[in-house]
C-alpha cells in the first residue's frame, strides 16, 4: 500500500471488530498482509472503542484546524487588479512583476510568486503553459561590466497612416540598460550612426557593438565594409556580429522588442515619428528607472545595476587601422586595371593576386607574393613572357609553357630561406 493511500474499508471493518482475545503475534501478521503500520492499526483500534465502530470506516479529514498563511479574498482580489493595472499600462504582468509591484506599493500582505501564479490559474487571468521550461534551464551569458558590450538591433513599427518606420533600440549587456533609441523611416546605416552617436555622448565610448548581419548594421560577412562598421572602429570599437539565422545572440534585444511593444500596443498610435519618439523615450525612463528586470540579480532596475559597477574603460581610437582586415575580395578594394593607350601592342598591365600570382592566356604565372596588389607590365616577345614593374625593371622571365600547362612557377621556394649561420661540418 502507498505511502499516502487511504486503508480499505473492509480492512477497517475488521479492525473494528478485531476480537480482544486474538493470538500472540496476530496483529503483525494482519499488517503484513494488508500493508499497514502497527501505529496505524492501534490507532484505529483506540478510535474503534472511544467513537464506536462507525468512526472507523471512514477516513479523517487530513486538513488542519488553522491555517494562518491562508490568503483572504481581498488579497486575492487586490492581486488580480494589480495584475490588470499592469497589463493596461502595457508593462509585463507575470507573477514577478506583480509581486514586485505589490512590494513597492508598501502592501501589508504581499503574496508569495508562486501563490500569485495560483491566484491567477484560479481567477482564469493566466495563461497555462506546460511545456514552458523552467528558469533552472536558462543559460545567460553577460558582459562582466557597462559599456564592454552594446547591443544594436531595429525593429518595424507603423503610424496611423499606415506608413511603416523602424525603431532602433541600443542597450547596454551588462545592465539591460537602455542606452539609447532612435525613429527612423527605415532601417539605414545613417540612422543606425545617429543611434550609436547619441548614446556615446551620453554614456561614453563601449568597447564592442554587437549587431545582426544586416546591410545597414555590419555586411562585413559578405565581403565589403559598411558605414557603421567603419564609424564606430575610428572609434576603436570592436564590431561584431552574430552567427547569420542565429538571433539568439541579439536575444537581450530581442526580448526587449517584445517589452517596447507591449508597452506602445496600449498607447495612442502616433501618426508622426516625433510622437512616436516622445512614446519611446518615455518607455526608455519607465524601462531604466521603475521596472524591476527579471534577468537582473535581485529583480533590480537597469538603472541601478548600471550604477552599480564601474565602466568598462573607453577603448583606444585606431583610425589609421583598417576597419576589415585583409585579405578583402579585390572587387572591393582592387578595381581592374586600365591599359594606358600609349603601351605597346604586346604589353598588357596586370594586378598582381593577393597570392603573389597573375594570369595571361589562362596560364597563371608565379611572380612574388611581396608584390600582391601591385601593377606590374607583362611583354609578350616571340615564345618570351616577360614580367616587369611599372619602373621596367623585370620580375619574371619564362619560355612559353607547353600546351596544357597551366601554372608556371618563379623558380623560387615560397617563403623566406633561413640562413644557416654555423660552419659546415664538412668545411
Amino acid at each position: 500500500m502507498a505511502v499516502n493511500e487511504p486503508i480499505d474499508p473492509r480492512v477497517r471493518l475488521a479492525i473494528s471488530q478485531w476480537p480482544d482475545d486474538a493470538p500472540r503475534g496476530a496483529v503483525s501478521t494482519f499488517c503484513a498482509e494488508h500493508g499497514i503500520s502497527r501505529n496505524s492499526f492501534y490507532e484505529l483500534r483506540k478510535r474503534a472503542k472511544t467513537d464506536g465502530p462507525a468512526a472507523v470506516l471512514e477516513p479523517r479529514t487530513r486538513r488542519p484546524k488553522s491555517s494562518p498563511s491562508t490568503l483572504s479574498d481581498e488579497v486575492k482580489t487586490r492581486a488580480v487588479a494589480v495584475r490588470s493595472a499592469l497589463e493596461v499600462s502595457g508593462l509585463d504582468h507575470g507573477p514577478i512583476s506583480v509581486y514586485e509591484k505589490m512590494r513597492a506599493m508598501g502592501l501589508d500582505e504581499v503574496p508569495s510568486t508562486a501563490a500569485l501564479s495560483r491566484i491567477f490559474r484560479e481567477a482564469g487571468v493566466a495563461r497555462v503553459e506546460p511545456k514552458k521550461k523552467p528558469r533552472s534551464a536558462w543559460r545567460r551569458f553577460v558582459y562582466p561590466c557597462p559599456n564592454a558590450c552594446w547591443q544594436l538591433d531595429a525593429t518595424g513599427y507603423v503610424l496611423t497612416s499606415g506608413r511603416t518606420c523602424v525603431i532602433f533600440q541600443l542597450i547596454d549587456d551588462h545592465s539591460r540598460y537602455a542606452v539609447a533609441s532612435h525613429v527612423a523611416w527605415s532601417e539605414t546605416a545613417e540612422a543606425a550612426i545617429a543611434v550609436v552617436d547619441k548614446a556615446i555622448a551620453t554614456h561614453g565610448v563601449p568597447q564592442r557593438l554587437l549587431t545582426d548581419n544586416g546591410s545597414a548594421l555590419n555586411p562585413s560577412r559578405r565581403g565589403y565594409v559598411g558605414q557603421l562598421v567603419a564609424h564606430v572602429s575610428a572609434l576603436g570599437i570592436e564590431a561584431i556580429t552574430g552567427k547569420p539565422y542565429k538571433p539568439t545572440t541579439q536575444g537581450k534585444n530581442e526580448r526587449f522588442h517584445q517589452t517596447l511593444f507591449r508597452y506602445l500596443d496600449k498607447q495612442p498610435l502616433a501618426d508622426t515619428l516625433a510622437e512616436l519618439q516622445a512614446q519611446v523615450d518615455a518607455f526608455d525612463h519607465i524601462y531604466n528607472t521603475e521596472r524591476p528586470h527579471q534577468g537582473l540579480p535581485g529583480r533590480i532596475t537597469p538603472l541601478t545595476a548600471w550604477e552599480g559597477t564601474p565602466k568598462a574603460d573607453p577603448p583606444r581610437p585606431t583610425i589609421d587601422r583598417p576597419a576589415y582586415a585583409q585579405p578583402v575580395p579585390k572587387r572591393y578594394q582592387f578595381p581592374r586595371a586600365q591599359s594606358p593607350v600609349d603601351l605597346p601592342a604586346n604589353t598588357v598591365i596586370r594586378t598582381v593576386g593577393s597570392i603573389g600570382n597573375i594570369s595571361l592566356d589562362s596560364v597563371s604565372y608565379r611572380v612574388d607574393a611581396q608584390r600582391a596588389f601591385q601593377q606590374v607590365l607583362v611583354v609578350s616577345v616571340d615564345d618570351k613572357v616577360i614580367v616587369t614593374d611599372l619602373h621596367g625593371e623585370v620580375l619574371i622571365e619564362h619560355t612559353r609553357p607547353a600546351p596544357g600547362v597551366k601554372y608556371v612557377g618563379n623558380g623560387r621556394p615560397r617563403g623566406p630561406r633561413l640562413k644557416n649561420e654555423k660552419p659546415s661540418p664538412m668545411s
